[in-house]
């Protein structure tokens, strides 16, 4: 019984850790998308950057948003905006970007 006890608590031990895991990733998601979405909203003025946005964001992996994130404390620096420039360089952002072209003429 005391196992049983011991791994109910376990579990929710990790379930904690999970959803402050998520919380952490959509926090730093939320801050890289604001940050590409004006860099992209700066250099494409009159499109819908949004689409845009989330296909830069999908194709980066957790190192780049966090770093793309930071830029929300430091601002906007020219190595932020040449990694943003790679990532949407992808073939996976470029698919995704060519598959909402309609909805990228606001």
């Amino acid at each position: 019984m005391k196992a049983l006890a011991i791994l109910g608590l376990g579990a929710m031990v990790l379930t904690g850790c999970a959803t402050a895991n998520d919380m952490a990733d959509d926090l730093a998601r939320g801050r890289a998308k604001a940050v590409v979405n004006g860099y992209v909203g700066d250099r494409y003025p009159g499109l819908n950057s949004a689409p845009i946005t989330d296909c830069i964001i999908d194709a980066a992996d957790a190192r780049e948003i966090l770093q793309i994130a930071s830029a929300t404390v430091t601002g906007l620096d020219a190595g932020t905006a040449e990694q943003i420039s790679r990532i949407a360089r992808r073939p996976e952002a470029l698919q995704c970007i060519a598959q909402n072209g309609l909805s990228l003429l606001g």
